[in-house]
This record gives structure tokens, sequence and C-alpha cells, in this order.
């Protein structure tokens, strides 16, 4: 059975659970994780003062259950097993992680899954901005890895990423894939302003409007039925997406850019606008 952590209270000052993750916790007794110190706004506390915690961890399968929109940093770093968040989650989810698997009913927040470098993040509900990207200063985002979000996204999704799949199922805000290097991103709702400004190379794909708000240094290259997006298609009903009909191999239009750039960069889009 899965290691539990129950929410004992609603949270005040946010937590920060960096380095509670499977591969840590695997071979410790509750006694001893209870004892571990994670931060509450700027105090050291237990992890047994802000949850309950029953179960075993020796299979590596986490569970959190609450509302834990205040609780950030949930799987950071972690490089392999299963976490379970059964509520609403914070920010900084899956940062950095290169393995293992999270699974969140409910939202996220800020910078989800920024610079991970393998595994998979599917959040049944929307998530905030950054998601996928590069912290600040930083040059790479997510260089591995795949990342589900069943409902929308903020800005600035997957900037500066450089391999990976991101697929959004609902609406996504300003510059996704800004000054991307590579990777794949979907958005099957509507898109805001500047869809890869400065990408280098790369795939985005954009299937719920038309016209697309590609900047200016874009250019369409044709129309085509992209064999590729049904590979993709394949791999998401298998981790559990939604099933898409519009990788089903439909005629698209090719955009190239940015030109500021290389200018090798894709942007797929449905000449019919989808479904807004």
């Amino acid at each position: 059975m899965p290691l539990i952590f129950r929410l004992a209270s609603a949270i005040g000052s946010p937590v920060r659970l960096g380095g509670i993750t499977p591969d840590r916790l695997r071979d410790m007794s509750l006694v001893e994780i209870a004892r571990l110190e994670v931060l509450q706004g700027n105090v050291s506390v237990a992890l047994g003062d802000l949850f309950r915690v029953s179960g075993d961890g020796a299979d590596g399968r986490l569970t959190f259950e609450g509302d834990l929109a205040g609780v950030h940093e949930i799987g950071r770093g972690m490089t392999g097993g299963e976490i379970v968040v059964r509520g609403s989650a914070g920010r900084h989810v899956g940062g950095g992680m290169t393995g293992g698997a999270i699974h969140i009913h409910g939202d996220a927040g800020d910078w989800l899954g920024c610079e991970m470098k393998g595994g998979l993040i599917h959040v049944r509900g929307s998530a905030g901005d950054h998601t996928g990207a590069a912290y600040a200063g930083s040059r790479r985002g997510m260089t591995e890895g795949t990342i589900l979000i069943e409902g929308s996204v903020g800005s600035h999704l997957g900037a500066s990423m450089r391999r990976g799949l991101v697929a959004v199922g609902g609406d996504c805000r300003d510059v996704a894939g800004l000054e991307m290097i590579a990777g794949s991103i979907l958005v099957f709702g509507a898109c805001g302003r500047a869809p890869g400004a400065g990408m280098r190379r790369g795939t985005i794909g954009v299937f719920g409007m038309s016209p697309v708000p590609l900047l200016p240094t874009f250019r369409a290259a044709g129309r085509f039925r992209p064999l590729f997006l049904r590979l993709i298609r394949r791999d998401l009903e298998r981790l559990g997406f939604p099933p898409r009909d519009e990788l089903s191999g439909e005629e698209l239009v090719l955009y190239h850019g940015d030109l500021v750039g290389l200018g090798k960069g894709e942007v797929w889009c449905r000449e019919d606008g989808g479904t807004p």
C-alpha cells in the first residue's frame, strides 16, 4: 500500500515539501518520516505536525490528500516512484524531476514541471504560469519528460523548452513556447498572443482557434497531414489523456518561424478553427 499523507488542518503559511520524494522515504519508518523537517513560511516544522502519516512507502508510492494549494514543491527533484495528489497542489510541483510519475486530481500552481529532465506529470485540472519552463536566469526549460494538463494553463508555457512533450486540453495564455529550442507543445483550446516567439526549433500545435495569433515573423508553408501527430495521439491515449480527434490525421496548416532566429520551428493549426 502507498504511504499516505492526510492534511491535519488548513494550511496557514506556505509549506515547502522539497525533498519529500518516494526514493528518499522508501526505507524510512513512519516515526522517522514524521520527524522530517520542512519549511512552513520561514520556520522549520516536523512533517508530522502538518500531516497524519500512515501506510508504507516501500513500494515507492506516496499519496497526498486534502487541499494542498498552499503546499509547494511536491515531488521536486524526484527520481522515480509515484506521487498522487487527491486535491489541488501549489507551485513548483515536479520541478527538476528526472523520473517517476506525478498525478494531480485537481489544479496545480505556477512553475509546474519546470526544468524537468524526465518522468510524467498528469494534471486532471488546470495549471498556472511557466509550466515546463526555465527558472529565472536559466537558459534551459524542460529537457525530457511529459506534462499532461486536461484543463487550461497560464502564460509562458514551455519557455526555453529543449525536449519533451506538453499537452493542454483547454486554453493557453500568452507566449507559449517562448524561445523554445526543441520539443512539442499541443494546445487543444484557444491560445494567447505570440506563440513560438523567438523559437528556434520545435513544434507547437494549436487546434482550438483560427487564425492563430502568430507574430509577423512566421510564414505559411502549406497544408499537410502530419503522420507524427497520429503517433503522439497513440502515446497520449496510452497515458490516459482524453482522446483527441484533432490528431487523427486531418489536413493542417503549417507555419515556419520564428524568422528572427533560425526559423526552423513549426506551428500547426486547423483551418476551420476547431471549437474555440
